[in-house]
């Protein structure tokens, strides 16, 4: 029997733990069993009972209080996952091996993790030895999304990820319960974006025709290639939460010898879920 994983990605702030937390809750009112592992070694509060804590095996504090290291806060960090990767069996002997294992890893902030650092890559390639089925969930504050330029930063922060890691990613906007009536309304055409209309937003900030030039040229690759969407995460709303957790079901097969049910939302229904989602949200 496979095992699955949600690995749990995203800047600083961008509601990872709440995620874990809010998802667990929703499992548990399903019914379904699911495990938590905080992979970050800095973490200080968390509302998620957990199977396994990496502060368990070191913690950034005491890295930092180290005079031989000398480490400030990142590269204390850094430290603490590449150490962590060094002890895999610690994470083995945590977990245990129940089959039909589901479990959700919060995982650190940083970006270089999932860009020019292996600890991650080597992670999710240790993962699939111990035989799970593996997805990325990228989480992206909704309320950073509101402007077209940061908008195609969050898109090459999640594209990073995709790329480094090379497994099937679902990217979330979330805390999309703390946006205004209006901001909701704004934010719509972010979720399945036209990047073409992007650069139009974009080239009317910019100055520098070497900027431009490269913007266009940014969205020009996430559009053909339909690269990147993104799903709301409102915490407040059940049918929310349950369509993120039908997308990652999907992608990984959970419970594939049952009877199986595909999102609600496929590619070419999208818009009309986003359209849904918006009609009972943004006129409450």
């Amino acid at each position: 029997m496979p095992r699955y994983a949600q690995l749990v990605m995203g800047p600083a702030g961008s509601g990872k733990s709440t995620y874990c937390s809010t998802m667990v809750q929703h499992c548990e009112a399903l019914g379904r069993a699911v495990q938590v592992v905080n992979l970050d070694p800095a973490a200080e509060l968390f509302s998620y009972p957990v199977t396994a804590d990496i502060r368990e095996l070191i913690e950034v504090d005491d890295v930092m209080e180290d005079d031989s290291l000398r480490f400030g806060p990142n590269g204390g960090l850094v430290f603490c996952m590449e150490y962590f990767a060094n002890n895999f069996s610690w994470l083995e002997e945590s977990l245990g091996h129940v089959e039909d294992d589901y479990v959700l890893f919060d995982c650190p902030g940083q970006i270089e993790l999932y860009t020019h650092l292996p600890v991650m890559k080597q992670l999710v390639e240790q993962l699939q030895q111990w035989e799970f089925r593996v997805c990325g969930v990228f989480l992206v504050d909704s309320q950073f999304m509101v402007e077209s330029f940061k908008f195609i930063s969050g898109i090459l922060a999640a594209l990073s990820a995709m790329i480094s890691l090379e497994i099937p990613q679902i990217n979330i906007m979330t805390k999309m319960d703390l946006l205004s009536k209006k901001a909701k309304k704004e934010i719509e055409k972010y979720l399945d974006p036209d990047m073409y209309s992007m650069i139009e937003d974009s080239t009317n900030i910019l100055k520098s025709k070497m900027f431009k030039k490269l913007t266009k040229s940014i969205c020009g690759l996430i559009d053909d290639y339909g690269m990147v969407r993104f799903l709301p995460f409102d915490r407040s709303d059940e049918e929310s939460i349950n369509i993120v957790l039908q997308h990652i079901d999907f992608t990984i097969q959970y419970g594939e010898d049952l009877e199986f049910k595909e999102p609600k939302e496929v590619e070419e229904d999208k818009s009309a879920l986003v359209d849904e989602y918006f009609q009972d949200h943004v006129d409450e």
